[in-house]
């Protein structure tokens, strides 16, 4: 393997094609998304690899037989709830985020931390508090499970990297207090049901749910004592970006209006007793809740102009200014061109990105159709680095087509040997977009070691965790119609040199998958 471990090396960073520069004359590089540009099978591939999480023989069969516009359109429909195959769903189906709802999961868990920390005995103790940290493990990567196999057998491909992205976005990180419980309703209800839709609703599903407030300490944000960080952020990362037009004076201003959404902690603790003035001000949606207590009702100005409204009504035409600020869209527009495009996005593009992102009010569905519509977008299919998340699901993509596995979790691990585990982030700035931080020696040497797990053979994802074991018989098939039809003819000289050295099928397996080209999408 020493020949292609060198030649994944020596390649991956150099032939990315980072930039457009040197890109030109790929097929598609002028006009919009139309038939032409995807009717041979090499075309659909690259299409593929970078609209779904990775092509696969059956992605490219449908894509040919809908045509590249019309499957496009499919793919920009919003469809949350879209079926997964059954053996896929009957896996999500069963999991505890799924039949316990939120309040309930965490109640219980309120009720289990309580108890252990009741307890009197050091021993017992220390093992009821261990119980209660391996339950929240346990929900936290139930969040992560489900994840991967809609990730692997959504439809709904572009939808799914949109869910990724927009967590990306704003993001939490799994293992402050106890959002391990928080975050599977976090994305399932906050992120994915306007992964496609307006960027206004996304922002203020974000705003009021209790996993956010609680990552970024708004729970603490109160009249008299301001807490400034999660005005902060949702300026600086979620909205305007930085250098977007605001003041510190903003960051106060927005704090202040901010102050009094929290969660209900305890979770089943009654309401607050209040005085008959602010009793019909109070709000409580689940665990969230608003305080008028807490709020620092004070007239307030942002980004140089009046607040209308008190309360949450403030709140909102906070939200408002922000989700429709040209700042906000630049950024938005900018880090959509590093996800889809180029890791130097060009500035014309990103100008127009921006401004169907500003004429269609925020519509994420449209504002991506004039993405991909663009001559940049189709002049960098092929050349985009994928980060760990991207590679390890286009990997198993790839070498099962729609085969469901029983076990998500060697491609969890795959992707937390890569550095990049899911809501793993330790920091709200989320994983970054742009290929150095993912093409270093050593990571490319981490991926050979995942990609000839993956090529070796099934390495566990066939086999279910129940007692005892279920384990279904399972092979790599990356030498299939699609390789030969889509992938081979974008092989270099020196990987298909590589390929025909290969000892065995496991090993010629482990090289389409360390190879340069399949580092990219």
């Amino acid at each position: 393997m020493d020949l292609m471990r060198r030649h994944l090396l020596a390649g991956s960073a150099a032939g990315a094609c980072l930039g457009l520069a040197g890109c030109a004359g790929l097929p598609g590089a002028e006009g919009g998304p139309h038939d032409g540009q995807a009717d041979t099978a090499a075309a659909q591939v690259r299409w593929l690899n970078r609209l779904t999480w990775g092509a696969t023989p059956e992605a490219a069969r449908q894509l040919a037989a809908q045509g590249l516009s019309r499957w496009l359109a499919q793919q920009l429909k919003a469809q949350p709830g879209v079926p997964l195959p059954p053996e896929a769903q009957a896996q999500i189906e069963a999991m505890t985020i799924t039949r316990e709802p939120l309040v309930a999961r965490v109640v219980a868990l309120e009720a289990q931390r309580r108890a252990a920390d009741a307890l009197k005995d050091d021993e017992a103790k220390k093992a009821a508090q261990q119980a209660y940290q391996q339950e929240l493990n346990r929900q936290g990567r139930e969040s992560a499970q489900r994840f991967v196999l809609r990730a692997l057998y959504s439809p709904q491909q572009v939808q799914e990297q949109m869910v990724w992205f927009w967590m990306n976005h704003f993001s939490l990180h799994l293992y402050k207090g106890n959002l391990r419980a928080l975050i599977p309703d976090f994305e399932d209800q906050a992120v994915r049901p306007h992964a496609l839709g307006r960027f206004r609703d996304l922002l203020g599903a974000t705003v009021y749910h209790p996993a956010m407030l609680r990552y970024l300490d708004n729970e603490h944000n109160a009249a008299g004592r301001l807490n400034e960080n999660y005005a902060r952020e949702l300026m600086e990362l979620h909205t305007l970006g930085v250098g977007g037009g605001y003041s510190q004076q903003d960051v106060q201003a927005l704090a202040r209006v901010l102050s009094g959404l929290g969660v209900v902690n305890p979770p089943d603790a009654p309401p607050p007793q209040l005085p008959p003035a602010l009793q019909g001000q109070y709000v409580r949606r689940g665990l969230f809740e608003f305080n008028p207590r807490r709020h620092d009702d004070s007239p307030q100005s942002l980004l140089g102009q009046p607040l209308p409204g008190r309360g949450l009504a403030r709140v909102e035409a906070a939200l408002d200014r922000l989700a429709r600020h040209p700042s906000t869209a630049r950024f938005v527009a900018r880090k959509l061109v590093l996800f889809w495009v180029s890791d130097t996005p060009a500035p014309g593009l990103v100008d127009r990105v921006a401004a169907a992102f500003q004429r269609s009010d925020g519509d994420i569905a449209a504002t991506l159709n004039a993405l991909f519509s663009s001559p940049e977008f189709a002049a960098s299919l092929g050349t985009l680095f994928r980060d760990p998340v991207h590679y390890v699901l286009a990997a198993v993509r790839l070498a099962y087509d729609g085969r469901v596995i029983l076990n998500p979790n060697p491609v969890l691990n795959w992707i937390n040997r890569l550095g990049e585990p899911l809501y793993g982030r330790s920091t709200p700035d989320g994983y970054p977009l742009e290929a150095a931080a993912w093409s270093s020696a050593g990571q490319m040497s981490t991926r050979f070691e995942v990609a000839r797990a993956i090529g070796s053979g099934p390495a566990g994802l066939f086999k279910t965790e129940a007692t005892p074991p279920v384990e279904q018989p399972a092979f790599p098939q990356l030498s299939n119609a699609l390789y030969h039809q889509g992938l081979a003819p974008s092989l270099s000289p020196r990987t298909r040199q590589a390929l025909e050295q290969a000892s065995s099928p496991q090993e010629w397996n482990t090289f389409l998958l360390s190879s340069p080209e399949f580092m990219n999408r």
